[in-house]
């Protein structure tokens, strides 16, 4: 055994070409399997509240009776303001509708004793215009100082575009009723943004005064804001459950006390089902488990906003979005009790949230994982790549000189390609050792010299270059996204053949074999850092941008001594197995829009990860397949 080992130790072609594939190969394999692992009991854990002064579902709520048909008055007033008439008997136009809706939920709040305030807004993305008006109001705490504040928030349309009605109705009398209430150490503000896409960035960019020359200031403010709350009740019928969106911009997440809360409030005390992740038969099945993960995964790598409460999180403000799902026998004032609840606990707090965690994964209501559980497995897809830029560093530097360097290089990728009798392969290891392997005492042997020039100026250059589509799909209009996505792929498809056609004309034959591996290390390495650094901020937008660049760590360095039909065969089907899983064909399409209000409106940063540090090294892939068709 020991004699084994050393002569595998001893032996360049294992050391600099197979160990590094299997290993690669080992790190991305058992990241996979370490996901598939969280659902199962010994690796979840059950949800609990560490932040005791939340008190969630201790006190009685009182929101009732009366207060129902108080509900039902201001949903008749709006939905006659809805349907009203302009005195030539046509339907009023959008802008008349919305400022006599604007003035009436005014004159409402101001009825109820609240400080109202209005601020207009507009923003600009892939040529469409958004524009509105938010409204809001501000209860200030008969208890405290005002240094506190609570958001409520229920814009005029969901997430989904649909009408918000009965929301905007029960934030109404949510805040009729919560103005009679002396128990209060926190402002309570109720915001009316007519969308929940651009309203609510829009205000709370404005309370931070981070808003941009089209957003007016906001006339009023409170104090820091502690939580916030958004209330979707899109239809008219009464409902099942309650769906809890909790996903934010670029993957951030709230604490996950507020969201534990919001379970314990609504299923204890309430006697409401809580479902997330539009998992509504949820039997606690290790597929369902998988399943609601899986779907938390995509929708926090993606990085857009889930709901209103989104445009809160970049500025560390917990919150959620309470929506209603299906038929059943729950009405408006079970939400209303479950609203009045939450604030009450979030009203107890002496400090800002911060004792339970703020990096998780989601398998149901009731369980959860820790970043210290789900992490090794985005940690071992980003290791791989680390693994194999130091196989290659090593492969194109440890002997005497570059001249040899280059020789034992292409001999290696030899090897690689034809296949040989065991004893052959023996002789030949056993002749590269003598020729080339570096003697201990040996003053003469030393680290042979690498030509960085070329392969550091196609680095940087990719790197560079992948800004001009991310200014493109960012700043083009909506109507040019097709042409423009159609563009890119075929641009993408002859892009790296262009360049393995120049890097074949510059280097000579020996060479290239060399400068393709520097290539491909220079390019693995900074994808291996970035993407362990990006795990730690959103794990799920690491984990699926390094499976999707798996491949790139496999593509394999043909020479002119493999056999014309393998070389050429090889190379064109990598080409387009790698234009197949292309950044434009993956992630672009149906997306685009999205994308780009993200950047413009959110601040989503999702887009730069595509663009700047999974394209370049995408490309590199290409270039290292297409040295094939021309070495």
């Amino acid at each position: 055994m020991a004699a084994s080992l050393r002569n595998l130790r001893n032996n360049p072609y294992f050391l600099f070409v197979r160990l590094p594939y299997l290993l690669s190969f080992l790190c991305i394999v058992s990241g996979v399997i370490w996901l598939f692992l969280l659902p199962l009991d010994d690796y979840s854990r059950k949800t609990y509240i560490s932040e005791n002064a939340l008190l969630p579902g201790q006190v009685h709520a009182y929101f009732a009776g009366s207060e129902q048909n108080v509900f039902r008055g201001y949903k008749k007033e709006l939905e006659g303001l809805l349907d009203g008439h302009g005195s030539d008997g046509e339907k009023k136009k959008s802008e008349e509708r919305t400022q006599v809706i604007s003035e009436k939920i005014q004159s409402i709040l101001m009825a109820s004793g609240l400080k109202v305030a209005t601020q207009g807004y507009e923003y600009k993305s892939s040529g469409i215009t958004h524009q509105g008006e938010n409204i809001y109001a501000i209860i200030q705490a008969p208890r405290g100082d005002a240094t506190e504040a609570i958001v409520l928030v229920a814009a005029w349309k969901t997430i989904d575009g649909q009408l918000n009605l009965n929301g905007v109705s029960l934030a109404l009398t949510l805040a009729r009723y919560f103005k009679r209430w002396s128990l209060w150490s926190k402002d309570i503000i109720f915001v009316f943004p007519p969308d929940s896409k651009s309203g609510t960035q829009a205000w709370v960019d404005a309370y931070h005064d981070m808003q941009p020359p089209t957003v007016q200031p906001l006339p009023l403010k409170s104090g820091a804001l502690q939580g916030g709350l958004a209330i979707e009740y899109p239809f008219d019928h009464r409902f099942e459950n309650l769906h809890i969106i909790y996903d934010g911009v670029n993957g951030q997440l709230p604490n996950l006390d507020l969201f534990n809360t919001a379970v314990s409030i609504a299923g204890g005390q309430m006697g409401i089902g809580t479902r997330l992740q539009e998992m509504w038969d949820h039997n606690g099945s290790y597929e369902k488990r998988l399943q609601t993960m899986l779907r938390g995964m995509v929708k926090q790598g993606l990085g857009y906003a889930a709901g209103a409460h989104s445009s809160f999180m970049p500025y560390h403000i917990d919150a959620i979005t309470l929506q209603t799902q299906g038929n059943g026998w729950q009405d408006e004032m079970a939400l209303g009790r479950t609203v009045e609840s939450l604030c009450r606990s979030l009203n107890n707090l002496l400090e800002h949230l911060h004792q339970s965690f703020f990096f998780y994964l989601l398998m149901q209501t009731h369980r959860f994982v820790s970043i210290g559980t789900y992490l090794p497995s985005a940690m071992l897809i980003a290791g791989n790549f680390t693994i194999m830029a130091i196989a290659l560093w090593l492969r194109t530097g440890y002997y005497k000189d570059s001249t040899q360097a280059a020789t034992v290089s292409a001999r290696l990728v030899r090897d690689e390609n034809i296949t040989t009798s065991e004893s052959e392969k023996a002789q030949l290891a056993s002749k590269d050792r003598n020729e080339t392997a570096p003697t201990t005492g040996n003053p003469a042997t030393k680290a042979a010299e690498r030509q960085l020039a070329l392969p550091l100026t196609l680095i940087i250059g990719l790197h560079l270059i992948g800004l001009i589509p991310l200014y493109i799909f960012n700043n083009i209009s909506h109507d040019k996204y097709t042409l423009a996505t159609y563009t890119s792929i075929a641009i993408n498809a002859i892009l790296p053949i262009c360049l393995s056609f120049i890097l074949s004309r510059i280097t000579t034959p020996t060479q290239i074999s060399h400068q393709l591996h520097l290539i491909k290390s220079l390019s693995l390495l900074p994808l291996g850092l970035f993407l362990s650094t990006l795990a730690t901020l959103n794990f799920s937008l690491s984990f699926m941008t390094g499976l999707l660049c798996t491949p790139l760590s496999f593509m394999h360095i043909f020479d002119a001594k493999t056999k014309p039909f393998v070389r050429y065969t090889l190379s064109a089907f990598g080409m387009a197995f790698l234009n197949v899983i292309s950044p434009p064909v993956v992630l672009l399409v149906g997306f685009l829009t999205e994308a780009a209000f993200g950047w413009d409106v959110w601040g989503m940063w999702t887009q730069v990860v595509v663009w700047c540090v999974w394209w370049p090294a995408w490309v590199v892939g290409g270039v290292v397949l297409g040295g094939g068709l021309f070495s």
